[in-house]
């Protein structure tokens, strides 16, 4: 398909990122009419049916996304999607009302208001806290960054599902604001591994928030968040340009069609790393560090297991509900939560970073929009209950999953003490435990374990 890179609705990104990959759970499930896709695309068959040989056995992704011995052929989970009595369909089906679909487009069109409003508010929160502390006290200032960035995450969480097209090629940047992630390499590893194949081995959610457990538990939070830290400084720099490397030698045409197609999302993403570097650097200067590292840290945590809260990763795949359906849909219901922080859906939809209305957002992720999620709700719970799909209240973040992630990401022992055994005192004294944590804070700095 490397020639009609440049003619994907979609954008070029999503083409160029699944090569030599299976789509088939791609294309049935972030396509209104997949069946007109699939006609669509015969043209570009290559007339035989796919061999292991055709499918790169890491995805063409970082190796050290999936378990050690994973397989792509093997364990991507095989979905049908030409059922015209499952779950999807009748969704679908219910979206092609006229009322419901120019709702959904209204409530696109508030949401990206809401969004244009947050973004000034982002600046003018950080402008009077520089101008006069005052104006803007330090307990007032924290909060609304932390607010504003998971809010701002949220819009750059929609922009990934959204096409990679026009000025979306720079605002899906938007979701590197709360210091977590490269949204130019987590929008693959989110739409097009996660979302598709969620809780299965192809996830790679299930194994890139472990990394920290490398790491001793008392030493865990600080040195994940100079870890963090030195992501921020020079190591997402250094992935970007990692990137641009990769990209050069695999070649533009297979990645992007074009350097036209490409450059915006290079562009983009390299501001949006400047400007957290550059608002490091002016508080500093300010002789306000101390401000810009308390919302630094509290962002950090909070983002860190808001992306973790809205699925069971704690709980081993096997022991999920579900798990074996061949229903697409149902599957992805069974493995989602919707989550609450406040109370309202409309609020939560941005403090949540997109996820108070997250079961829909599995079932249905081409929609553009938390709001456009919320206004189907009604009709997804309505469908999933024809199905025996039981629709669960949501969990509240701070009440119900912080906590219980904290248990698992923060109290409990690193791998190397559960692997040798080992008591709290050498867990923490060992000679190799130390050297992991300078190993591990050291890699912040280079990029490695960079998302």
């Amino acid at each position: 398909m490397s020639d009609w890179i440049s003619k994907h609705p979609g954008g070029e990104f999503f083409i160029g990122r699944t090569k030599n990959r299976d789509i088939t759970s791609i294309i049935g499930s972030y396509h209104r009419d997949p069946e007109k896709i699939a006609r669509m695309i015969e043209r570009y068959s290559l007339g035989r049916n796919a061999v292991p040989e055709d499918i790169h056995p890491k995805n063409n992704a970082p190796d050290f996304l999936f378990k050690e011995d994973f397989n792509s052929w093997d364990d991507t989970p095989k979905y049908t999607f030409d059922d015209k009595n499952d779950l999807l369909h009748a969704v679908k089906a219910r979206l092609k009302e006229p009322d419901l679909a120019a709702r959904l487009k209204r409530m696109d069109r508030i949401f990206d208001i809401v969004v244009g409003v947050l973004i000034v508010a982002y600046f003018a929160v950080q402008g009077l806290r520089l101008y006069d502390t005052s104006w803007m006290p330090l307990p007032v200032f924290v909060i609304a960054m932390v607010l504003l960035r998971s809010s701002l995450a949220g819009f750059g969480h929609y922009a990934i599902h959204r096409a990679q097209k026009g000025l979306n090629k720079y605002a899906v940047n938007a979701f590197d604001m709360n210091y977590v992630a490269l949204s130019f390499v987590t929008a693959d590893g989110h739409a097009l591994l996660h979302h598709p194949h969620t809780q299965s081995e192809v996830d790679i959610k299930k194994n890139v928030f472990t990394m920290m457990m490398q790491v001793p538990r008392l030493y865990r939070v600080p040195v994940h968040t100079v870890h963090k830290f030195g992501h921020l400084l020079t190591g997402m720099i250094i992935r970007l340009l990692d990137v641009c490397r990769l990209t050069r030698k695999v070649g533009i045409k297979d990645m992007y069609g074009t350097w036209r197609g490409a450059l915006p999302h290079f562009i983009g993403s390299f501001g949006v790393r400047f400007l957290l570097v550059a608002e490091f650097v002016v508080f500093t200067i300010a002789g306000d560090f101390w401000a810009w590292a308390l919302q630094f840290v509290i962002t950090l945590w909070i983002s860190t297991f808001m992306v973790v809260a809205s699925h069971d990763f704690e709980i081993p795949t096997d022991d999920l509900p579900h798990g074996d359906t061949e229903d697409w849909a149902v599957n992805q219901l069974e493995q989602a939560y919707d989550l609450t922080v406040v109370g309202n859906k409309y609020v939560d939809c941005f403090l949540s970073a997109g996820l108070s209305s997250h079961r829909v957002h599995h079932v249905l992720p081409f929609q553009r929009s938390g709001f456009a999620n919320i206004a189907t709700e009604n009709v997804v719970r309505e469908e999933a209950a024809k199905f025996g799909v039981q629709w669960l209240p949501a969990k509240s973040f701070f009440g119900d999953r912080f906590p219980k992630l904290c248990r698992t990401y923060l109290l409990a022992p690193s791998n190397e003490a559960v692997a040798n055994r080992w008591g709290f005192v050498r867990e923490h004294c060992a000679p190799s435990a130390l050297k992991t944590c300078v190993v591990y804070t050291a890699q912040g700095f280079t990029g490695i374990g960079t998302v």
